[in-house]
């Protein structure tokens, strides 16, 4: 579920707390690091658990206004389209979520304000009364709806953002990533998703026995710190014209981690090593980083190559 880059982030930001003094020992940082990880699979199930806990709020009021003394037309006959939204019943039917669900012991009673407030916020969503108006019904039109719900609603709802950092401080860390995988499963949903399809995992991988994703994100945090003061030595020597102790940790220690990628991982492309920490570093850190970062890897991929120090395995993989 989680792409390289998710794992490059998560290995980016363990790394951070070392080098800042946060955390001083080799064994628990690399337990946080996949603590960290679990946890935003975590949130992913709480904030599917969550979608279903509106739609069951839903239904729950349509059944209210059914029984109110004087109900209206629209009380006696009303629109069902979102409760009976495809992607969210077939995933209130799925039995893998439904044990991951029970085992977090996740439970909504103790949150009804926030869930009422979170409804009338969507049924306000002028997207909302478009998707209700439509009498068009089909999987594609209940995942788009859905996936705007996630994006314009949930991605910026402060009171849920805060309701789970009250739960679990790794889940506030989290939550802006976790919207992106939300998004990007729910894309994913076909008319084949049933009761018995097994959610995606944390980790992309096609072997149950050689867990590659995890693999990599270990040795991005092993070996840059094991390296340390190499890694160091390597990149002040292609920094001459910068004050080494001036430039922005988040920039060192992606160049570190570059600099692993580039001499230790022999099936990652050098130009998806080049590319990743440039976009990296134009996200994480300053104005100027994304130029600087770019510079240093020009330098440093010509030298390596020279010293015979980057080895790729296949064709295509070195350029």
């Amino acid at each position: 579920m989680l792409y390289r880059r998710h794992l490059r982030i998560k290995a980016l930001q363990a790394l951070y707390e070392w080098f800042s003094g946060s955390v001083d020992d080799l064994p628990k940082g690399e337990r946080q690091l996949f603590q960290s990880i679990d946890k935003v699979y975590e949130l992913f199930i709480y904030q599917l658990s969550f979608l279903l806990e509106i739609k069951r709020f839903a239904q729950v009021r349509i059944e209210e206004n059914k029984n109110k003394y004087y109900p209206t037309q629209e009380d006696l006959n009303p629109n069902l389209k979102f409760i009976e939204n495809k992607v969210l019943n077939l995933l209130e039917e799925n039995r893998d979520f439904l044990k991951k669900e029970a085992a977090l012991k996740i439970n909504w009673a103790v949150s009804e304000e926030m869930v009422l407030k979170f409804y009338l916020m969507m049924r306000n969503a002028d997207f909302y009364k478009k998707y209700m108006a439509d009498p068009n019904l089909s999987l594609d039109e209940d995942k788009k709806f859905i996936i705007k719900v996630i994006d314009r609603l949930m991605s910026d709802f402060d009171l849920l953002r805060s309701h789970y950092d009250e739960i679990d401080m790794y889940y506030g860390d989290g939550y802006d990533l976790t919207d992106i995988l939300l998004v990007k499963f729910m894309d994913t949903i076909s008319p084949k998703f049933g009761a018995d399809t097994k959610l995606p995992a944390i980790y992309n991988t096609a072997d149950d026995k050689v867990n590659e994703d995890r693999i990599f994100v270990q040795a991005l945090y092993r070996k840059v710190i094991l390296n340390n003061e190499e890694y160091s030595q390597i990149i002040e020597g292609k920094t001459r014209n910068w004050d080494y102790d001036r430039i922005p940790l988040i920039d060192v220690i992606l160049l570190k981690m570059a600099i692993v990628e580039l001499r230790e991982m022999p099936t990652i492309p050098v130009k998806v090593t080049m590319n990743e920490y440039i976009e990296l570093a134009k996200y994480f850190s300053t104005q100027k980083s994304k130029i600087f970062i770019n510079g240093v890897l020009d330098k440093l991929i010509v030298e390596l190559k020279e010293q015979g120090l980057i080895q790729k395995q296949g064709r295509g993989l070195l350029e």
